[in-house]
């Protein structure tokens, strides 16, 4: 039986249907009323059986895997040019790490006998939620920027999925997919708002700790526009410390985008020095007023975090390097490891930090 869900900030709850709120009366993001806990010794990674993919983890989530790709388990490996690990997410089916939300929010939607799904995208969590809809036989309209990438255009339309592209900002993107879901359209797929895809993302901190041999590193840095992966994270992190399967938490520290850099404004400006000139390299990023914004502030003080905003230079020579280094990437997946070299260059982090970076879009995208 599904999860009802259920709000954090006014407690009320809402019964698992089709017809679920996409957040709660009061304005608040919704969560799974029911959220499971792990128990017992974890398996070392050398015993675990890893062919479901990020579902090994099923006792973790609250969804039953009705569709899925077996993805998961991306390559965690040493970078030793930047002398850091990094964890391949633009290995996954739809060449990014939105496919970890994509495969729980589709199988909510199956669970909860959903007909259509909506979702707004600046691209990548579009294919993503495209490509599952497709593989569970359900219609999907894709709400995207006017000038998204053909390439992210075409791996919607191939999907069977109905792209619906708005002009104007990001934001306007987003406006548009609610009005059209508040009307009855569908059902809201979104990777910024639905719990089922913060407890697909959550599965990256699980899989880390799993190839670490049950042990965190000293940080982690991620992209933020909405946060869906540095929420992820964090909750996944925090559940293996809670349960005491990890001891510790890592530092999570985030890299947005310069110009569009909202949780940095509200950390008071950089923390590192005088804010880069804006960009518009990193487009995956741009959101201007993450759903979750107050959540990712919480995570970067409970992990003694931080935020730094980059601009076109640091990124383009982050971006250049990686692809001499055999790391076929897209440029928003450039600004995480540009931030690992600001972060050490200005004493966030030891040089000799034990680091992990996840690389989250592929290249074959900016085709």
């Amino acid at each position: 039986m599904a999860s009802d869900l259920s709000c954090p900030a006014c407690g009320t709850t809402y019964v698992a249907g089709p017809d679920e709120p996409w957040r709660c009366s009061c304005g608040e993001a919704l969560e799974f009323a029911d959220r499971p806990y792990p128990e017992g010794d974890p398996l070392p990674l050398a015993r675990l059986d890893t062919s479901d993919g990020l579902w090994t983890f099923f006792e973790f989530l609250p969804i039953e895997p009705h569709v899925t790709f077996h993805e998961g388990f991306t390559p965690l490996v040493d970078a030793f040019n930047w002398n850091a690990a990094f964890k391949l997410e633009y290995v996954f089916p739809t060449g990014s790490f939105k496919d970890r939300g994509a495969t729980t929010t589709l199988s909510r939607a199956v669970e909860l006998g959903v007909e259509t799904v909506l979702e707004d995208s600046s691209g990548n969590a579009g294919a993503a939620i495209a490509t599952y809809a497709a593989r569970a036989g359900l219609e999907a309209d894709i709400y995207v920027p006017a000038d998204v990438k053909q390439s992210k255009l075409m791996a919607i339309q191939r999907a069977g999925a109905r792209p619906v592209r708005i002009e104007g900002s990001r934001q306007d993107v987003t406006d548009a997919c609610i009005d059209a879901v508040e009307s009855g359209e569908g059902w809201y797929a979104s990777h910024a708002w639905n719990p089922a895809f913060y407890a697909g993302t959550m599965t990256f901190a699980f899989e880390v700790a799993a190839q670490r041999e049950w042990t965190v590193p000293d940080a982690v840095v991620l992209p933020v526009g909405h946060g869906t992966l540095f929420l992820g994270a964090y909750r996944g992190f925090r559940l293996l410390n809670d349960a005491g399967i990890v001891d510790g938490m890592p530092r999570l520290l985030g890299a947005q985008a310069a110009g569009h850099a909202p949780i940095v404004d509200a950390l008071g400006g950089d923390p590192l020095g005088e804010s880069e000139s804006g960009t518009d390299i990193a487009d995956g990023i741009q959101i201007e007023t993450p759903a979750r914004g107050d959540e990712i502030l919480e995570a970067i003080e409970a992990t003694d975090g931080d935020a730094i905003a980059l601009g076109d230079d640091p990124i383009e020579a982050a971006l250049d390097r990686l692809h001499r280094g055999g790391f076929y990437v897209e440029p928003t997946c450039a600004v995480a490891p540009a931030a690992l070299e600001r972060y050490r260059d200005e004493g966030v982090l030891a040089p000799d930090a034990d680091v992990v970076v996840p690389l989250t879009g592929s290249g074959l995208k900016t085709l």
